[in-house]
């Protein structure tokens, strides 16, 4: 069982503006909810006690949200990160590295996730790394493309050709083992580099892959949706609704 998380919630998300013109993205509320609301409960639903959230865009917001949201036996912490205007999220991962002790799980703070996904991905013990991955017919260059050989990752990357991708990540993963230790070493590495402000967390991953470490599992027909741009709203709301309504029942 993996009790602890990694929420990386630093940006504004300027591409929903103007929702987010004086809220960042993870504040945005769906079916009466925000989107972090949403993001915790489904990750404390199933066992985890210990969530870390990366602040940057109005971080007094969202420590507000989560002083709101603490409840007995689930610890949630806030760790800004100061320099998310100029650094893309693997400066996140730098600053709540210390976090990242024994195994834990890592959420990119635009993605919300059912509690089935949680289950899923929790489920998969056979790797030190575990990528959540969605398969579909086809990828845009937005994507998160994947290239797996069976349930092993071979490379991740937005700039994968089509020939290359055959599943995409949700931003959803799960270190055990030496895992955590492995990304965590890589991350302090690529950040003494001049350019190390420029990658994503995920390039860490794609950099990990030939190791053998990482490896894949699937949420295909699960529910979760990605919060981009504008049209993600309408998607996204509908599932939360539905979330919300079984929740009713």
């Amino acid at each position: 069982m993996i009790e602890k998380a990694i929420i990386l919630s630093a940006g504004q998300g300027s591409r929903l503006l103007p929702l987010t013109a004086e809220r960042p993205k993870c504040l945005i509320d769906f079916s009466g909810r925000s989107l972090l609301a949403w993001q915790v409960e489904m990750l404390a639903a199933r066992g985890v006690r210990r969530i870390d959230v990366v602040t940057g865009f109005m971080a007094d917001l969202v420590e507000a949200e989560l002083e709101r949201l603490k409840r007995p036996g689930l610890e949630l912490n806030a760790c800004f990160n100061p320099f998310y205007k100029v650094a893309d999220n693997l400066g996140s991962c730098w600053i709540v590295r210390a976090a990242m002790e024994g195994d834990f799980l890592i959420l990119n703070g635009d993605t919300l996730i059912s509690d089935a996904i949680v289950a899923r991905a929790l489920g998969a013990e056979g790797w030190p790394i575990t990528v959540t991955i969605d398969v579909k017919p086809g990828y845009d260059s937005d994507d998160m493309k994947v290239s797996r050989v069976g349930d092993r990752l071979a490379a991740i990357g937005k700039t994968l050709t089509a020939a290359q991708a055959n599943a995409e990540s949700i931003g959803f993963l799960a270190f055990r083992g030496e895992g955590g230790g492995l990304f965590r070493a890589m991350v302090e590495s690529y950040m003494r580099t001049p350019v190390g402000v420029e990658h994503w967390y995920l390039k860490i991953i794609d950099a990990l892959a030939p190791g053998g470490k990482v490896g894949t599992v699937s949420i295909e027909g699960l529910d979760w949706a990605e919060v981009d741009f504008l049209n993600d709203i309408e998607i996204a709301t509908m599932l939360t609704d539905r979330w919300r309504d079984q929740a009713g029942k």
